[in-house]
């Protein structure tokens, strides 16, 4: 062998001479240094060998003609070249099908889902992206922290807005959204009430701030009128098919005629609200009168700002305290005493805060009170980000190990073509074509799946992604992908199996390279770590579901219906009579009216209010948030709820109506001791013309029962203050039910209905159900973990497919004499696989401590939640190592079963 300094002397002799093509002068040198080996083998010393080898090449002259004559031959063969390249690629491909389709497979799985997930995670970053002025659209939210009491909203006063604007400059334009819940819709000629969710009253400068194109109608003055509303274009098609909405009637409720002033299109799916009826806050419609409020301290309208040109938002939001102190304090005060100062309040220890959120960071950063619709989370963002990072790598890399898995059985083939004249740089654009061309039909497959796979991701995420066919970035960035990964998987194997030297080849003297296997060792590692983590995240995500469904909640949610709208039966005793009819109903146990239900959602018509202790002067201090629910005397007992002491309420109590029943959270907040019973608290009953509380009217109930806790929000929520007061209330009619036979019950019951209101929609739902749709992301998100979790284990499997066979081929021959001396296939395929199985073990030891911090982490936003134990991550890596060793298994196998004779007869 020559050593450094010899191979130096050469390569810088060979310079010197004018070998300075790179082609050229690697495969020249290779050459060169071979022959000087033999030549001096034979007793020549380096000196005589290199210059009796420099004479059979013609000296500096021959090797100079030689290099020209090889550069004008290759310009001429490169068409040729190339598509014999392209040749004998397929013909490798086919004629090693069965690993060219694993390859292809395991990485087309790995770009369909990058592909699918980047899609997502472009969809959530574009939200609200299509307003023109989005970098200048701010929503206010408030932050109140006082008693016990925090509550995070993103809601103001009615007057927020116009004060807001008037006082400062840098504010263009302004605009509130008040929700009350869905509404009973039909044209003015039609009879048959259709139910609508998305619908809002809004102010007049809506289309003034937001992108919104208006079809019909002028947008400058569409809600200026009193009794007026636009509708997008989908409404305008379902209420008034074939001819134009403008100037139209819509009935609202059955009592609100309202009149079609403008037609929008309709607003983008990737919109943080998709209002399709919106109602104008002017007039005297009750919900437009509250608009004029002038009280601060009423949060009940989502209120948006669009700065000026300029315009900085956080010095804006610095001068709040202010605005604070000049608006909201003389409300305070008016209500708690004229010694009560903002300044004071903050002194000890509360907060109230006035902050701004861009627009286009509600849907991935705002989860507060009243928000307009569910948004995303930059959580869930990042981790589906880094989940389609790894599934990549993961990808790649197995696509890496099996190229050169399979590519060192062509080691005899590169010897010959050697011999045969080859060049290293032809069979280094051989290697490389063949990992590009495997790579684009990767890439080619990986679309296909993505394209299948999208309507099952977006059922499961909600979404409606598509590919975007029409963008010639796409294509870009496909085409870079097939490009880079393909000449990344193709380096290896191309430098690696072009730099054996034909003698040592031939002579079946190969050293396969990597031979401390360090590097595939760390890789089935770095792959089984991300592949248990997913399946950890996937079963915690479903223990913290089915905990949540098995926890008791203090009210019983299986076998009650819900009958909604009930309101549309008015007058008040038209609903009491559909309550009374329904129960004569066989299977039908109990029945209630009331507005607010134990579930979230858009028909539990809850509300929120202040309360001291009766008998004392309302201080900051003494204040309680108390949750007020309107119900009847049959609430508790339709819900299964428990009275713990005192009683509830009921018709032959006259005095119940000024009665009100407790939680056990509320008591403590009260301050009302061991004996609430009989105790009073009590609110502000009416407003000052200022829009401040009145200290003169004050209203006062008396407690007659605590309830036990029961849960009315999401277990990340603890048990706040909740108060349930005997008043008329007809959002909802609820029945618990005592039958197997679920449909009967519901026919029963839409009878009755259809009895009493002919032309109004028969709404029903059972209330276990809205109580599961609480967790519909979290369900989203459990079904994503394990499809993802899943391809990563494919993913990964195929991976160790690939090492397996490296290793079973590179100790081919031992195997065969291990079998010639006696060992059983038992033992062969144990010796293969306990290397793998070791470095499985690792990854588990690995993965265990890094997903309990994820899971950790994830859990701490649930104030209830379950104990994921030691068993979830062993049964993690149980399952992880199961798939890999049937993996390893039939590779192992594969290998011990092959008959000796046929691996030994080159020896």
């Amino acid at each position: 062998m020559l050593t450094h300094e010899q191979i130096n002397f050469v390569i810088k002799d060979l310079n010197y001479r004018g070998i300075v093509a790179e082609e050229i002068q690697e495969e020249l040198i290779d050459h060169v240094c071979s022959a000087i080996e033999t030549k001096i083998n034979n007793g020549k010393n380096f000196i005589e060998a290199y210059h009796e080898v420099l004479k059979t090449f013609g000296h500096t002259g021959g090797l100079r003609e030689a290099q020209h004559q090889t550069i004008q031959i290759e310009n001429q063969k490169t068409k040729i070249m190339i598509k014999n390249y392209l040749t004998i690629a397929w013909r490798n491909l086919r004629k090693q099908g069965i690993y060219s389709f694993i390859n292809i497979t395991g990485l087309a799985i790995g770009v369909a889902a990058c592909l699918v997930i980047v899609l997502f995670i472009v969809d959530e970053l574009s939200f609200d992206a299509y307003n023109t002025k989005a970098d200048r659209i701010y929503r206010v939210n408030e932050e109140i922290k006082f008693g016990g009491n925090h509550i995070k909203l993103c809601q103001n006063g009615a007057p927020f807005a116009s004060a807001a604007q008037q006082d400062y400059p840098e504010i263009e334009a302004t605009v509130r959204f008040r929700s009350h819940g869905s509404y009973l819709v039909r044209p003015a000629n039609a009879t048959q009430n259709i139910k609508e969710w998305n619908v809002i009253w809004t102010d007049s400068t809506f289309f003034k701030i937001f992108s919104v194109n208006v079809l019909e109608g002028n947008p400058n003055t569409a809600l200026r009128e009193p009794a007026s509303v636009v509708i997008s274009k989908k409404m305008a098609q379902k209420y008034f098919p074939g001819k134009s909405a403008l100037g139209e009637s819509l009935i609202l409720d059955n009592k609100y005629n309202a009149k079609v002033t403008a037609v929008y299109e309709d607003i983008p799916p990737s919109s943080h609200f998709h209002f399709d009826i919106m109602i104008a806050q002017v007039g005297d419609w009750p919900a437009a009168k509250e608009a004029q409020s002038v009280s601060f301290l009423s949060e009940n309208f989502n209120t948006y700002l669009l700065l000026k040109e300029g315009a900085d938002a956080k010095l804006l939001e610095k001068k709040m305290p202010g605005f604070l102190k000049k608006y909201f304090g003389p409300q305070i005060a008016s209500a708690l005493g004229s010694d009560f100062t903002m300044d004071k309040f903050l002194e000890n220890g509360n907060k109230w805060e006035i902050t701004f959120t861009p627009l286009l960071n509600i849907h991935l950063h705002s989860d507060l009170k009243g928000e307009l619709e569910s948004n995303g989370s930059i959580t869930y963002v990042y981790l589906f980000g880094i989940i389609a990072v790894f599934i990549l790598v993961i990808a790649c890399i197995n696509f890496m190990n099996l190229s050169t898995a399979r590519s060192s059985n062509r080691a005899k083939e590169v010897g010959v073509r050697k011999v045969m004249g080859s060049l290293r740089s032809h069979l280094m654009r051989q290697f490389l074509t063949e990992s590009i061309l495997v790579t684009l039909f990767s890439f080619m497959v990986a679309l296909g799946i993505a394209y299948l796979f999208l309507p099952v991701f977006n059922n499961l995420s909600l979404k409606h992604l598509q590919l975007p066919w029409a963008s010639s970035s796409f294509y870009f960035v496909l085409i870079t992908g097939v490009l880079m990964i393909g000449l990344l998987a193709g380096l290896y194997p191309s430098f690696f199996l072009s730099a054996f030297k034909p003698v040592n080849v031939l002579k079946g003297h190969v050293s396969l390279g990597m031979k401390s296997g360090l590097i595939r060792s760390a890789l089935v590692v770095f792959q089984f770590v991300i592949s248990i983590s997913l399946i950890v995240g996937a079963i915690s995500v479903n223990r913290q579901l089915n905990f949540i469904q098995n926890k008791k909640l203090g009210f019983e949610k299986n076998q009650v219906i819900i009958v909604h709208d009930a309101y549309a039966l008015r007058p008040f005793p038209n609903v009491q009579t559909f309550k009374n009819e329904v129960l004569k109903i066989n299977h039908i146990e109990k029945g209630t009216i009331s507005g607010p239900l134990p579930v979230e959602g858009p028909d539990s018509y809850r509300n929120n209010n202040t309360y001291w202790k009766g008998g004392n002067q309302p201080t900051p201090n003494n204040l309680v948030g108390l949750q007020s629910w309107d119900v009847d005397a049959d609430y508790t007992a339709t819900m299964g709820m428990k009275i713990k002491t005192g009683r509830g309420f009921s018709t032959e109590f006259i005095s119940d109506s000024s009665a009100v029943i407790l939680n056990e959270t509320a008591i403590p907040m009260f301050s009302l001791g061991e004996n609430p019973i009989g105790q009073k608290i009590s609110t502000f009953d009416g407003n000052r013309p200022d829009g401040s509380p009145d200290p003169d009217k004050i209203r006062s109930w008396t407690i007659i029962g605590i309830i036990e806790n029961f849960h009315f929000s999401t277990m990340k929520e603890g048990i706040t203050p909740l108060g349930l007061f005997l008043n008329k209330s007809d959002g909802n009619v609820s029945f618990k039910f005592n039958s197997a036979n679920t449909k009967e019950v519901v026919q029963s019951i839409e009878k009755v209905w259809k009895q009493l209101a002919p032309a109004q929609p028969f709404q029903y739902s059972f209330l276990d159900e809205d109580f599961r749709k609480m967790y519909s992301s979290e369900q989203r998100l459990s079904q994503i973990f394990f499809v993802f979790a899943g391809l990563a284990i494919i993913i990964a499997c195929l991976g160790l497919f690939a090492l397996t066979a490296f290793t079973a081929e590179q100790r081919t021959k031992e195997i065969g004499i291990r079998k010639v001396l006696g060992a059983s296939v038992r033992s062969i395929v144990v010796l293969l696989s306990k290397e793998f199985g070791k470095l499985i073990i690792i990854a588990f030891v690995i993965a265990a401590p890094l997903a309990w911090l994820g899971v950790d982490w994830w859990l701490k936003s649930y104030t209830y939640k379950t104990e994921i134990g030691v068993a979830v991550y062993l049964a993690a890596g149980a399952v992880a190592f199961v798939i890999a060793w049937l993996t390893m298994g039939y590779q192992s196998i594969r290998a011990a079963s092959s008959d000796p004779v046929k691996s030994l007869r080159a020896e």
